[in-house]
């Protein structure tokens, strides 16, 4: 939980941090930055917070840590920070480290957040590098050097004290930093240093003791697939998203071209090849959907092109007209972690998906939370061939506001999303569809209301509810065309 809870405040930061706020007015920046600064401190907050959870539960004796992952966190973290100040952060692994060892993440990461931090913060140009290696001893070693000032002689006598600070003025800060890694670093049994580089720049040395997992210990995730060698395109629109997929690609291994719409997709599909593309749905000019059934039907060279599907509403209906258009496999945003994406690039290129994504179990009845008088009641008046066509038109309707409102809440098109609100509620009621008849009525007041955020959370469990009635709709004209209704 303390994982995943870091992972979602470091991808608010980070996409945060890829805004350019010059870009925005007066007023748009004022926000911008109040938000910016409110994440600064929940992030702060929540790693006082997780340190509170491990000292009073006795956490902190180390889990088995995939290390590849945690510095690619690290590196989703640290990225944009370094971006903002024209840094280059680099990475290094040393190949003798084993993929997987125990430590203690949460009080690692605090450390290497002030360690991390403090040479952003006092490097003005050239980069900042962490490399991670392992000794005889397993201890593990991360060094943290930069080509920023390097510390005085005088703070350097001083530096693990409270308030003792890394330069001069210009450079204003509590001076907590070091003190706060040191003081964590002797609680997990290691050392840290600091010395000053004969070329210029600071070099801070991490030293833990760390453990190999026992095979029971060890996670049971999929591997990430190994792209090496291989290009991908990227078709997305959000340039917030092409960043984190970039990233994802670069931690596996892969080179890409990034298009802005289906078109552009098209044209470098057209001219260069490709060895996986991951298409957005929702796009501009050419959605993703016309853009997979064109490259299904010969429109580029590879038409056989493993294609992994992106988008925000992976529900049942969305999910196989993606996979009827050709889609190999189905990844949902927001992609909050490498792995999901990792798992639908696995399938695609296996061709296993249309097996899997596309089947669900059937929703049972109450899940829609039916007044099963009401319907039941409809359907006797309307007999067997009349029951059988209003479902046949039910279905029909509810698949039509469906796209409908997929399009709309992904602009959002308040007008839109009134209209089919104020159809799908009549249809609700008079089917006795309570649940999707309440959530329709308070999705249409906020939209028109013009309410954003409510109109986001709102259409999520609105799409939700439809698809449960359309998949309720189908089996109930399955159930009565085989007499068992």
């Amino acid at each position: 939980m303390g994982h995943d809870l870091r992972a979602a405040v470091s991808d608010i930061l980070g996409g945060l941090r890829l805004v350019a706020p010059g870009a925005l007015d007066d007023h748009s920046r004022l926000q911008f930055e109040r938000v910016r600064a409110a994440g600064e401190v929940m992030a702060r907050l929540l790693e006082e917070g997780l340190l509170l959870v491990a000292e009073q539960t006795g956490a902190g004796e180390g889990t088995p840590v995939p290390v590849a992952r945690l510095l690619y966190d690290l590196e989703m973290r640290w990225t944009p920070r370094a971006q903002e100040k024209a840094l280059d952060l680099q990475i290094a692994l040393s190949p003798d480290v084993p993929p997987v060892l125990v430590l203690d993440r949460i009080a690692l990461e605090r450390v290497l957040a002030n360690i991390i931090s403090n040479a952003i913060k006092y490097t003005d140009a050239g980069a900042v590098r962490i490399s991670v290696t392992l000794d005889s001893c397993d201890e593990m070693r991360v060094t943290v050097t930069d080509d920023g000032p390097g510390f005085a002689p005088e703070v350097l006598e001083r530096l693990f004290q409270p308030g003792a600070r890394h330069t001069g003025a210009d450079k204003p800060g509590q001076g907590l930093g070091m003190f706060i890694a040191k003081d964590m670093t002797a609680r997990l049994g290691g050392t840290v240093a600091v010395d000053n580089l004969p070329e210029g720049g600071a070099r801070v040395t991490l030293a833990l003791p760390v453990r190999r997992p026992v095979p029971n210990d060890l996670p049971h995730a999929q591997p990430l697939p190994d792209l090496n060698g291989q290009h991908v395109l990227v078709a997305e629109d959000s340039e917030i998203n092409q960043a984190v997929i970039g990233h994802m690609l670069t931690a596996m291994g892969a080179t890409f071209d990034l298009a802005a719409d289906g078109r552009e997709a098209l044209t470098l599909l057209q001219h260069r090849p490709f060895d996986l593309a991951i298409i957005d749905i929702e796009m501009p000019r050419m959605s993703g959907l016309e853009l997979v059934r064109l490259l299904r039907a010969g429109a580029a060279p590879q038409a056989d092109l493993p294609i992994v599907a992106c988008t925000a509403y992976v529900l049942r209906a969305n999910r196989e007209a993606i996979h009827a258009a050709g889609a190999d496999s189905i990844v949902a945003k927001p992609l909050v972690g490498i792995e999901p994406l990792g798992n639908a690039i696995t399938r695609a290129r296996a061709r296993t998906a249309q097996g899997t994504d596309a089947e669900l179990t059937p929703a049972p009845r109450d899940a829609v939370e039916m007044n099963e008088a009401l319907f039941n009641r409809l359907m006797e008046v309307s007999g067997r061939d009349g029951a059988l066509e209003l479902l046949s038109r039910l279905i029909a309707d509810l698949a039509r506001i469906e796209r409908g409102l997929v399009t709309a809440l992904s602009k959002p098109d308040f007008d839109t999303i009134c209209a089919d609100t104020h159809v799908l509620i009549a249809i609700s009621g008079a089917l006795g569809a309570e649940r999707l008849q309440k959530q329709a009525e308070a999705l249409n007041q906020a939209a028109h209301g013009h309410n954003r955020h409510d109109t986001e959370i709102l259409g999520r469990a609105v799409l939700a509810q439809v698809d449960r009635m359309i998949h309720f709709a189908t089996n109930e004209v399955a159930s009565r065309r085989d007499g068992r209704a």
